[in-house]
Parts: C-alpha cells; sequence; structure tokens
C-alpha cells in the first residue's frame, strides 16, 4: 500500500466549507467558582497571569499576530520608560530604596522589549535550509531573557532591602515617593494588562511573561506606597522590609512565567487542541482512525504531524485527496495551525 505525504500553508488552502457541530475553534470554556473562597484563589491566579480566558478576538493570521505583537511591544516600552523616568526624579530627591527597586525594574521591564522585538522581527523571515521550520522559536528564547530579568529584579530588591536594613538611612520627601509609587502601579498595571492581553490573542508565551513582568513592577510600586506610610508613621524599617516583601512577589510570578515559557519550549500544547484536531480529522469521510498526532507551537503559529488509517483498496490518488481534505479541515478549524502534514497508512498495515 502507498502513502500519502502533503504539506500545506495557511494561506495557500482553499477546501471547502464544512462544519464540525463539536469543534469550536474558538477554544473551551471553563466555569468559574461561585463560592468566595474559589473566587478569591481565581482573582489571584489571574493577577500572577496562571488562568487564562481564551479571547473571542483571537488573532490567527501569522503577519497580524505578528504585528500587533511588534506594536504592543512599542507601545510598552514608551509608556513604561516614562513611568520609570519620573520615578527615577524622585528617587534622587527622597533616596527611598523602595522606589529605587521599583524604578530599576520599571528599567528593565522596558529594556525586555528590545529582544523580544528582535525576535518578532526574525519570525517574519522565511524558513530555509538551515532553519527549515522558520525563525519562530526566536520568540521563546526571548521568553527566557524575560524570565532572565524577572529573576534579576527579585535580587536586586533582596540586595537593596538587606543593604538597606543594615545601614539605614533617612527617607525624605514621602508624599512625591507615593506619588510616584501610584503612578508606577498604574503605568505598569496598564503595560501589564496590555501585553498579556495581546501575548494571549496571538498566542505568544514570551509577550505573556513580558506582561508578568510588568506586572512584578506594579507589586513593587504598590509596596512602595505602603513604605511611605509605614515610614510616615514613624517606622522607618518599613522601607526595607517592603523591599524584602517585594522580592516574595516577584518570585511569585516568576514562577508562573517559568512554567508558561517553560511549557512552550518543551513543546506543550492544550490538550484540548489535540482533541479538537483529532475530531476534526476523525469526521473526514474516509477516515477509519487516527493513529498519531503531534502539535507543536514554533512561535505564536502551530505545526502538526498526523499519521491516519484508510481503507487499504484506495489508490495512491484516492488516498492523496483524502490526506489533502483531512489537511485542508485541520487547517480550517484548528485556531492557529499555520501547516499540517498528513501521513496516511492503510489500515492493518502496523498492526
Amino acid at each position: 500500500m502507498t502513502h500519502a505525504l502533503r504539506q500545506h500553508q495557511h494561506d495557500s488552502h482553499g477546501g471547502s466549507a464544512h462544519n464540525h457541530g463539536g469543534h469550536d475553534r474558538h477554544g473551551h470554556d471553563h466555569e468559574h467558582p461561585t463560592d468566595w473562597a474559589g473566587r478569591l484563589r481565581h482573582g489571584l491566579s489571574e493577577l500572577v497571569g496562571g488562568h487564562s480566558h481564551n479571547a473571542a478576538d483571537q488573532i490567527d493570521d501569522a503577519l497580524e499576530a505578528n504585528a500587533a505583537g511588534r506594536r504592543a511591544l512599542f507601545i510598552s516600552l514608551i509608556g513604561l520608560g516614562v513611568t520609570a523616568a519620573l520615578q527615577a526624579v524622585v528617587v534622587v530627591i527622597s533616596g527611598s530604596v523602595a522606589l529605587l527597586g521599583d524604578t530599576l525594574h520599571n528599567v528593565a521591564d522596558a529594556l525586555t522589549a528590545v529582544p523580544l522585538l528582535v525576535a518578532f522581527t526574525l519570525a517574519r523571515r522565511p524558513a530555509n535550509k538551515r532553519y527549515t521550520y522558520g525563525y519562530g522559536r526566536a520568540e521563546d528564547l526571548g521568553g527566557l531573557f524575560v524570565i532572565a530579568m524577572i529573576l534579576l529584579s527579585s535580587v536586586l530588591a533582596a540586595y537593596e532591602a538587606i543593604d538597606r536594613l543594615l545601614n539605614p538611612r533617612e527617607v525624605t520627601h514621602l508624599w512625591a515617593v507615593a506619588g510616584a509609587a501610584l503612578i508606577g502601579f498604574l503605568g505598569n498595571e496598564v503595560v501589564a494588562r496590555y501585553r498579556i492581553g495581546v501575548g494571549r490573542q496571538i498566542g505568544s508565551a514570551a509577550l505573556v511573561a513580558d506582561g508578568l513582568h510588568a506586572r512584578t513592577d506594579g507589586f513593587t510600586s504598590v509596596a512602595v506606597l505602603v513604605s511611605a506610610g509605614g515610614v510616615a508613621l514613624g517606622l522607618p524599617w518599613a522601607d526595607p522590609v517592603v523591599g524584602l516583601l517585594i522580592t516574595v512577589a516577584i518570585l511569585g510570578v516568576l514562577r508562573s512565567a517559568v512554567k508558561q515559557v517553560g511549557a512552550r519550549l518543551m513543546d506543550a500544547v492544550d490538550p484540548a487542541i489535540v482533541d479538537q484536531a483529532t475530531g476534526t480529522i476523525q469526521a473526514v469521510d474516509g477516515v477509519r482512525e487516527v493513529r498519531e498526532l503531534r502539535i507543536r507551537w514554533i512561535g505564536h503559529t502551530l505545526r502538526a504531524e498526523a499519521d491516519i488509517m484508510v481503507d487499504p483498496s484506495l489508490s495512491v490518488v484516492e488516498a492523496h485527496g483524502l490526506a489533502h481534505h483531512a489537511e485542508n479541515h485541520l487547517l480550517t478549524d484548528v485556531r492557529r495551525l499555520s501547516g499540517a502534514t498528513v501521513h496516511v497508512s492503510p489500515a492493518g498495515a502496523h498492526d
């Protein structure tokens, strides 16, 4: 029996219109907790990026997704740059170590946009004989850089806090410190929500991790606000102690970022995507069984490889047409799937 093999890019497939009622290409829904404890856990999980909603306006087109990612990085780079500059002025006049840590985080967070911009630019380059899958993996390498920056932020915050505990210094201009902290929180939270939202829309784990990094700076800003209040109440140790609490909060966000980027590097995908793709292939008339299905992320697009079992009496031309039909269904139904390879095996050949 012969084997039919077909690879097809998303921007060139046609195929006939079809509808698989059980396969929703907009993702899967999930239940939200109704008790107060569940709602609290849900909110905290969403705050550190551990909970994901499938947006109805997800972006499928690879070029459009790439442009959206670069636009989000440019805008957030400018926003965080302005925020850090305003805070730096207050650091100079106040001497607040907590605000210094917050400013350093904002600078580091703004700079993480640079390697990600490089990665998104590389991702636009076509595949070649050396990089046969293209340059999408550069995005995951950018995610590793973001993780390194989050870790560095936690180390700097801990160092400055311990140094201030051992060598106390007066914090002045508390109202200015509080105002700068509030600006830092608002600026970082807006950037975080923007980056995470766009990252989830285009399927970029690196951009989501970068949004989580911005959120760590939002945590530090809130902590700085608390420390300024403590110092105003006559508690000079509040500034460095809050700096240590900042470190703990950042480590929590680091865990979430490592989980997302690490899963992407290990080729992890949502099992619901695999189930959807399997159901899509099985719905094709003539497919007896899906022997094997593999799906992986390359940047913010997916690629699939499937082995299907068919009637052994099919001719080469018929098997080829069936593989092509299954591929078209996959590319149409599975969100962000940019390429698929379908291998055809005659029933009984692998018993």
